[in-house]
């Protein structure tokens, strides 16, 4: 009697354990998915995170909201969704500062390579190297000649110590072997503002952000951050390409999920995912933004995370940055 019993209980294992992974693998979703976005609306992750939303709902016809958590520059949302059930329903839109250099800067309540598992890249937007219209620099050599010939005397902003564009103006400085005088606002407008009014000389901006300024003659363009030329800013020569030939440094964007999310989730989100970004209509949305859609498997997702990881924080430490 008791062996029969235990037998049935086992195949009742059995039967349970084969609906799980048939509903993770046929039917999933059954509710809606939440895809949170650590920052306000109209910024670069809330943007992103809205097309990638509008796709899977209109070609899948799931249901997937945005929810925007900001705070602690991404910090907040990232470390909500690492607390979530890893039932492939709450998804993040991480980037840069919240997954490579946030962890550099202070201890936080999550690890970004243990607690997450990277489901698929999205997008790529590299830095433009702006000068004031009223600074005398109108070329990236021009500009390294004047650092060097009087170190400490060129200004340059950033949206805050320890952003992207702090950051990659301290990897710049080493690079072409220059001291400029860093001058941290609290927000990239406030930055972008006074470079524009010519109280300081120069800034890495986003190209989403001073495209605009660039072709309308506002501010002057010296190079683009990424390896190779802006769709957006086709003028613009790579900072690579002027003799910089390793540099490059991007805000990049990419959708993760909890640690302990089932594998057939994350291949079934990685794989739709992936789909969404090859749709013509959403390359060029996110080249009018600036960006590029990046393409590649979870674990090319997961090696380049670890080593974007390991690139931002070898120039936090270098740099000696301290957030504000």
């Amino acid at each position: 009697m008791m062996p029969h019993r235990q037998g049935l209980i086992a195949l009742g294992l059995v039967v349970i354990v084969a609906a799980f992974a048939a509903a993770a693998q046929g039917t999933y979703p059954t509710r809606p998915i939440k895809l949170v976005a650590p920052f306000p609306p109209g910024g670069g992750t809330d943007i992103f995170a809205r097309l990638v939303a509008a796709r899977l709902s209109q070609d899948l016809g799931w249901n997937v909201v945005v929810e925007n958590k900001p705070g602690a520059a991404g910090i907040i949302g990232v470390e909500a969704v690492t607390k979530s059930a890893a039932d492939g329903y709450t998804l993040v839109l991480g980037q840069t500062s919240n997954l490579a250099i946030s962890p550099a800067l202070s201890k936080l309540g999550y690890d970004p390579l243990k607690d997450l598992t990277p489901v698929a890249l999205v997008a790529s937007t590299p830095l433009v190297l702006v000068a004031s219209p009223k600074s005398p620099f109108t070329t990236l050599p021009g500009l390294v000649a004047a650092a060097k010939a009087k170190p400490g005397a060129i200004t340059i902003a950033s949206p805050g110590n320890g952003t992207v564009g702090h950051l990659t103006g301290e990897m710049f400085m080493r690079a072409a072997g220059i001291q400029l005088l860093h001058v941290p606002y609290k927000g990239a407008a406030p930055a972008l503002t006074d470079v524009l009014g010519g109280q300081v000389d120069i800034y890495f901006a986003t190209a989403q952000s001073v495209a605009p300024h660039i072709k309308a003659g506002t501010v002057r363009a010296l190079g683009v951050t990424s390896m190779k030329r802006l769709a957006a800013l086709p003028d613009v020569a790579t900072i690579a390409a002027s003799g910089y030939p390793d540099f490059e440094a991007t805000s990049w964007y990419g959708v993760l999920v909890p640690a302990g999310t089932p594998e057939a989730i994350v291949a079934r989100l990685g794989s739709e995912i992936t789909r969404v970004l090859s749709n013509d209509e959403v390359r060029a949305s996110v080249a009018s933004e600036g960006g590029e859609v990046l393409a590649g498997s979870r674990d090319q997702f997961a090696a380049y995370l670890a080593s974007e990881h390991a690139k931002w924080s070898k120039a936090v430490k270098e740099s000696g940055a301290k957030i504000d």
